[in-house]
This record gives structure tokens, C-alpha cells and sequence, in this order.
């Protein structure tokens, strides 16, 4: 064997044994992990199934995402390791045929071959353990959704039937006695633990409570607002974090004085064991009914109209307020109604007819905003015999209506856990999207406020970073958009929530409706006609939402022109229309190779009876993406001049000289000749022609002409006026003279007032001024007319004495 070859042989064992040997710890250290790791997910497993309640079922799917979590630290740990390996094993290069390896070379091939080996079982193992964790998530996921369909779809009796009553009555005497013996395990607590100490600390807790709800508030209140109008920012963010400062201190102060009550009572050892549970669910209750109340009061603030956030006025203010009141009153009211039942365990009769009475009060609740919402509405209309058109509020007042409806009856024929949860989600519903509502505009409003050009921050990055001042309103306008598209996507989880899981359990709850019908290899059932539908309505709102924020966010934030934003919104609004038809399709099952077989078939539409409207299409195209004609373009065609007004995919639009509209199909602006008077150099050429005797002062009318370009503002110094002589014709000196102007539009009203003025100067100055001369030579005699006979020796222009330049009557004579 070479010397130097085993030489490098004997250094490379010496620096991969040691790695090789802190290898070995970290493996098996990771494949401990997931042996721990995959005994938990078999508990799990095991536990799934006699998991009954939400509590439950959501520390199962806690301790699967760590065990999930766990398996992907453990890949992420591993992968470096085996990177590390191979490289050494590519160092150590291929073993050549029928030569003898030295021992430490084959030692350490071997060492190599076993540590690859084990990481790279243990890669796949966390691998396969992360998959059955999230396999685990998922069937926990279907058994809610599951129970959550059979609790809705249960039948406890009609509240009209006499055998539901007869059941109330009959279990009355032994719920009574539940309640009374849980109502008298508390009074013994407290009558046995009842003190000076316990008083002492149950009157704090009081005192406590009325501090944190009437002094404290009012003065949190005052300096919220003193804040917000001496030392916050200018603009509406002062109003969005007043508002949400509102809800903080209306949420957090009557959640804390319920804790400190519940607090000092457990602190003298007033709250049995049995009410500790109550109790808490007591506190929970008081932070969420605070917080529906105070949302309603930030959002409407009756006596604050110039601080509020929704455009309403004092009188709906008014009007709706009394509802959040009563919309918290019912939360705190229903919701402990609800938990007492289930601490104490009442009957089954009992829990639901309690459960219709919360489901009623609901669906009277909303029904009677929607009345309100009505008449407000229509109290607004400036002309009642001609009402507004606002197709989204009517269709979300009809859907509203009619899930009532549907609920209400629901409850009636005895599904009165399916009227309750929809009554109650609706509530809920109503509840994020006003907490959406003022999160977004302060989200927006503190982006834009803080990321603007005018502000410090936007100062400093332009003096210390040498971004200009659009860059950094684009950059507000962009955080702005990103953070409240995220607070959407929490919103649509948060919605989702009663149902389960979140939006995933709601799908597959919806996915279980029916099998559905096979057309080809295409499967179409109700679900996935629904999911489509829904798919391609969400798509299109989001591409509106999309395009609104274009048109009105960001472009206007940067450099663009009106006709290149333009061509932005439209091809963004194009884009997201075919996403959006392309993800619906998705979601019905159709993906782009099924897609294939109907394009060809349309091509063959397209090449024989669609060929004008293909061409217009792709010359709208060509249009929005070269721009030879762009909005705002002052354009001929024809004997048609007007202005660019709207460029579509199909077709452009001008306005004309008398206000109206010239509709052009977009192939004509790209295969004929349009002459465009703005596109290079979008300046006006004013031209004056018109003649005056020799015998007058030209170089005073020159004079005369260069004051009247200068006294207009509007002539441009650069180019420069011209005033030219054209030709001499008739004893009058033809002037030919040129001014420019900043805009085509502005060429004739300035040219009208020049010829005012001049005409009006030269009367003054005695100066005659006329048209050019026009002159009209006859060759041959006029169509119909006789022909004289003439003598040849007599006509003139044979006769050789006559004098070129002289008539041929002076001649003759």
C-alpha cells in the first residue's frame, strides 16, 4: 500500500472516529425521544375513544401535536447528522475492486455503514410517528364532528307536546331537590367558615369590585381620552385605539371585580368544593358578557359621534345600543343557566326545556335588531318611494331571517339543541365580525399611521435608509393588508369554533352528507356542489376585496399613472375571476387535466365562431400591456376625436366632444391607424394663419403677436412661439404663426382668446386684417357650356406679336 495513501487513510480515521462517537449519543438520546414519544401516541389512541366531552378531546389533540411537534424536532435534529455522514462517506469514496483496504479503513467504513444505518432509521421512524400523530389529530377532528351531528340532530320532544311537559313534571321533584341540596352544601360552607377574618376579606373583595367598576372605569375612560386627543397621533388611529382602549378597560375592570368577589370568598374558605367549578365558570362568564357589552359601546358611543368608528348616526346609535346591553345581559344569564345545569345534573326534560327558553331569547334577540336595523334603514332613505340598493345587507338580513326561521321551527318540532346552537353561533357570528370590524380599522389605521411618509418613523427611514416616501406608504399599505388578512383568517377559524375543531371539522362534518354521483371520473354529490359554490363565492369576494384595495389603498401609493393603474386592476381583476372559476372547479373535483378534453372542444368553437370576440380579447390584452392607448389618452379615429376613458378586455371607451360615449372594439385600436395627441409629447400646438396688406407694419404685428403669446400664461416658453410670413399673394403678407400649450384640451380655448385679442388690437391700431386669398383657375370650358368658334389666326395665344405678359384683350385692342 502506498505510504501517503495510508497516511491519509490513518488522519481521516482519527478526525471520523471521535464525530462518529459524539454521533452515537445524539442518536440514541432522539431514539429514546421517539420511543417515549410513540408509547404516548398509543395512549392517546387508547384514550380517543372514551373521550366524551370538549375538554376532553382537546387535551387529547394537545398531547398529539406535541407528540407531532416532538417527531418533526427530531427529523429537523437527525437531518444534519445524516448530511454529515454521507459527506464523510463520499470523502472516504467507493471501495475499488480487488484491492486489499487497509483495517482502519474497513473499520471505518463499517463505523460509518452502522451510523448511517441508525439515523436514518430513526429519520423514518419520526417520520412515520409525526404521520400517525397527525392521523390521530384528524380522528379526533371526525369524532367531534361526529357527535356534534348526532347532538344536533336529536330529537328531545317538542316543547307543544304534553308528554315533554308531563316529563318536566314528573322529574321536577327530584331536580328540585338536586338544586336545593347543591344550593345548601354552599349555605353550610358558608355559615361553618363565616368569620371576622372571612368577613374582613369578602368586604375587600366588595369594595374591590365597586372601585375597579365605577371610579376606576371613569377615570381609565378620562385618560384614554385625553391621551388620544393630546398626545396620539393625528388622523383615525385616534379613534380606532380609543375605541379599543374601551373595550380593554370595559372587559378587563368587570372581569377582575367578579374575580376579586370570587377570590375573597375562596380566600376565607366561603366556596365548597362543589361551587369552587361554579365559581370559576362565573368569572369566564362576567370577562365575556364585560367584553360584548363594551364592543357595542366602542363601536357605537351614543354621546361621542365624532369619535365613532361606525357611519351611523346619534339616532341608530341610540337605537342599537340598548341591544348590546341586552345582548351581554342574555350571554351572562344563558351561559350560567346552562353550566348550573350541568354541575348539578339535572334531568334530561329539564336541561332542555332550559336550553329552549336560552334558544328563544336568542332568536327574539335577533329578530328584533333585524326590526331595528329595518327601520333605521329605511328612515334613512331620502326618497322612501325609491328605496337604496344594497344587495349584500338584503341578502344578509334574508339569510339571517331565514336561519332564524329555520331554527325557530327546528325548536318547535323538538331539535332544540340544533335551535340552540344555531341561535347561539349566529350570536356569536355577529360577535367576531364586530370584533373583526374594529380590530381591522385599527390594524389599518396604526399601519398607515406608523408607515407613512409624514410620520417620524416613515422620516427616518427615508433620512436613514434613503427610502423614498411612496416606498414607505406602500410598505404600510402592504402590513396593513397582510396583518388583517391574517385577523381574517382568525376571524373565519373563530366563527367556525362552535362546530368543532375549527373550519376543518365543519368541511368534513358537510363531507359526510351524501356520496354523491359519478359522471366519468368525476364524482359530484350535493356536498361538493355546495363546496364549489361556496369556494367560487369566497374566491370572488376575495378578488373584489382584492381589487377595492388596489383601486383605493395601493395604487394610489405609487408612481403609476392613472391608465397603468388601470391596467393593473384589470389584469388582476381578469386573473383572480379565472383563479377564482378554476378553484371552484377544483373543489368540485375537476382538476386542469380533466379541463383539457373541454378546452379542445372550445378551441374548435373558438376558431370558427368566436374569432371577433378572441381577437378583441387579446388585443385588450396587447392594449393593457403595451399601452399605446392608456387612460386619460386624448386619441382621433376617424373623424372622432374624445378622451380614453375605460380600456376593458373586450372594448374602450371614449368620451366624445358632446359627453357621449364612443364604444371602439380593441382590435381596431391595433390593426388600423389611430393618431394619439398625448401619448409622446402630451402638448398642444395652437396654430393662427391670416393676411394683411403690404402697405402695413409687419414687423409691428410680429411685435404685437409675441406680446399676445406672452401675456398668456398658458403658452409655453419652451418650445418657443413662432410667427412666420408663409407667401406674399395679392398685395397681402400671409403670417403663419405657432404657440404651444401644455395639454391638446387646452389648443382651442386659448386659441379662441389669442384671436380675441389680436383682433381686438388690431382695430385699435388701424391694422386690416383678412383670410389668404383663394384663387381658382378654370382649365377649359365648364361641363354643358357651348364652345365659341374662334379663327386660329385670331386667337390670341398663336398670335406671335402679343406680349406674354399682357391680357389678351389689351392686346387686341
Amino acid at each position: 500500500m502506498n505510504p501517503l495513501r495510508y497516511l491519509v487513510a490513518l488522519l481521516l480515521l482519527a478526525t471520523a472516529l471521535p464525530a462518529i462517537a459524539q454521533d452515537e449519543p445524539k442518536v440514541a438520546t432522539v431514539a429514546a425521544t421517539l420511543t417515549k414519544a410513540s408509547t404516548e401516541l398509543q395512549a392517546i389512541d387508547d384514550a380517543t375513544p372514551v373521550a366524551r366531552d370538549d375538554k376532553a378531546r382537546q387535551a387529547l389533540r394537545d398531547r398529539a401535536q406535541a407528540v407531532q411537534e416532538t417527531a418533526a424536532e427530531a427529523v429537523r435534529t437527525l437531518t444534519p447528522e445524516m448530511a454529515l455522514v454521507q459527506a464523510r462517506v463520499a470523502e472516504l469514496g467507493a471501495a475499488t475492486p480487488g484491492v486489499v483496504e487497509a483495517p482502519e479503513i474497513r473499520q471505518q467504513r463499517r463505523l460509518l455503514a452502522q451510523s448511517q444505518s441508525a439515523i436514518d432509521s430513526a429519520i423514518k421512524r419520526a417520520k412515520l410517528i409525526g404521520i400517525e400523530a397527525k392521523q390521530q389529530i384528524d380522528d379526533i377532528g371526525a369524532a367531534e364532528a361526529e357527535e356534534l351531528g348526532q347532538q344536533l340532530s336529536e330529537n328531545t320532544g317538542s316543547p307543544l307536546s304534553p308528554t315533554s311537559w308531563a316529563a318536566i313534571v314528573d322529574h321536577f321533584p327530584r331536580d328540585s331537590a338536586r338544586l336545593k341540596r347543591f344550593a345548601e352544601t354552599e349555605l353550610r360552607q358558608f355559615g361553618q367558615r363565616f368569620d371576622r377574618r372571612a368577613a374582613i376579606g369578602l368586604l375587600i373583595g366588595v369594595l374591590a369590585a365597586l372601585v375597579l367598576l365605577v371610579p376606576l372605569r371613569r377615570w381609565l375612560h378620562g385618560v384614554g381620552r385625553r391621551y388620544a386627543t393630546n398626545h396620539a397621533p393625528g388622523g383615525r388611529v385616534r379613534r380606532s385605539a380609543y375605541a379599543l382602549w374601551l373595550v380593554v378597560i370595559g372587559t378587563a375592570l368587570p372581569g377582575f371585580a367578579a374575580l376579586a368577589i370570587v377570590a375573597s370568598l375562596r380566600w376565607g374558605g366561603l366556596v365548597s368544593p362543589a361551587w369552587s367549578r361554579f365559581g370559576a365558570i362565573f368569572v369566564g362568564i362576567s370577562f365575556f358578557a364585560a367584553f360584548v357589552s363594551s364592543l357595542g359601546g366602542a363601536l357605537l358611543l351614543r354621546n361621542q359621534s365624532t369619535w365613532r368608528l361606525l357611519p351611523i348616526g346619534d339616532a341608530a346609535a341610540q337605537a342599537l345600543r340598548p341591544y348590546s346591553w341586552m345582548a351581554a345581559a342574555l350571554i351572562f344569564l344563558g351561559q350560567l343557566l346552562i353550566a348550573t345545569n350541568m354541575l348539578i345534573g339535572v334531568s334530561a326534560p329539564a336541561s332542555s326545556a332550559a336550553n329552549a327558553v336560552v334558544a328563544l331569547l336568542h332568536i327574539v334577540l335577533l329578530g328584533a335588531i333585524l326590526v331595528t336595523l329595518g327601520r333605521l334603514r329605511a328612515a334613512a332613505l331620502p326618497d322612501p318611494a325609491k328605496p337604496a340598493r344594497n344587495t349584500l345587507l338584503a341578502i344578509v338580513a334574508t339569510l339571517v331571517w331565514l336561519v332564524l326561521l329555520v331554527a325557530f321551527g327546528a325548536g318547535l318540532l323538538g331539535y332544540v339543541n340544533f335551535a340552540l346552537k344555531v341561535a347561539t353561533w349566529l350570536v356569536w357570528g355577529a360577535i367576531v365580525g364586530a370584533t373583526l370590524y374594529l380590530m381591522m380599522t385599527f390594524t389599518d389605521d396604526a399601519c398607515r399611521t406608523l408607515l407613512s411618509s409624514g410620520n417620524r418613523l416613515g422620516r427616518s427611514a427615508n433620512s436613514g435608509f434613503g427610502v423614498d416616501n411612496k416606498t414607505v406608504d406602500q410598505i404600510g399599505v402592504l402590513l396593513s393588508a397582510v396583518m388583517r388578512l391574517l385577523l381574517i383568517l382568525l376571524a373565519a377559524g373563530a366563527v367556525m369554533a362552535p362546530f368543532g375543531a375549527g373550519v376543518g371539522s365543519a368541511f368534513e362534518l358537510f363531507g359526510t352528507v351524501a356520496n354523491g354521483i359519478t359522471v366519468g371520473q368525476v364524482t359530484i354529490s350535493p356536498g361538493a356542489v355546495l363546496r364549489s359554490v361556496a369556494v367560487l363565492f369566497v374566491a370572488l369576494a376575495i378578488m373584489r376585496g382584492l381589487q377595492h384595495w388596489l383601486v383605493n389603498s395601493y395604487l394610489p401609493t405609487t408612481a403609476m399613472d392613472a391608465g397603468a393603474q388601470n391596467s393593473v386592476t384589470m389584469v388582476a381583476r381578469y386573473a383572480g375571476i379565472i383563479a377564482a372559476v378554476l378553484w371552484s372547479l377544483g373543489a368540485l373535483g375537476i382538476g386542469m387535466e380533466k379541463l383539457a378534453v373541454v378546452l379542445g372542444a372550445l378551441s374548435v368553437g373558438i376558431g370558427f365562431g368566436l374569432q371577433a370576440i378572441t381577437q378583441n380579447f387579446v388585443s385588450g390584452l396587447i392594449l393593457l400591456a403595451e399601452r399605446p392607448v392608456k387612460i386619460g389618452d386624448l386619441v382621433r379615429i376617424g373623424n372622432m376625436e374624445g378622451d380614453v376613458k375605460r380600456i376593458n378586455v373586450r372594448s374602450t371607451e371614449i368620451e366624445v366632444a358632446d359627453r357621449s360615449t364612443l364604444i371602439v372594439p380593441n382590435s381596431e385600436l391595433i390593426t388600423k391607424t389611430i393618431q394619439n395627441m398625448t401619448l409622446a409629447a402630451p402638448i398642444g400646438r395652437i396654430q393662427l394663419q391670416f393676411s394683411v396688406p403690404l402697405e402695413e407694419d409687419l414687423d409691428a404685428v410680429r411685435a404685437m403677436l409675441f406680446a399676445a403669446f406672452a401675456e398668456k400664461h398658458e403658452v409655453l416658453d419652451n418650445p418657443e412661439s413662432k410667427v412666420f410670413i408663409d407667401s406674399i399673394d395679392a398685395g397681402r403678407a400671409k403670417f403663419n404663426c405657432f404657440a404651444y400649450v401644455a395639454s391638446p384640451r387646452d389648443a382651442y380655448p386659448i386659441r379662441s382668446e389669442l384671436l380675441f385679442t389680436l383682433l381686438r388690437q388690431f382695430r385699435e391700431a388701424g391694422i386690416e386684417v383678412g383670410t389668404t386669398a383663394t384663387k381658382m383657375e378654370l382649365v377649359g370650358p365648364l361641363p354643358g357650356s357651348p364652345v365659341p368658334d374662334q379663327n386660329p389666326d385670331q386667337n390670341p395665344d398663336q398670335n406671335p406679336d402679343r406680349n406674354p405678359g399682357q391680357n389678351p384683350d389689351q392686346n387686341r385692342a
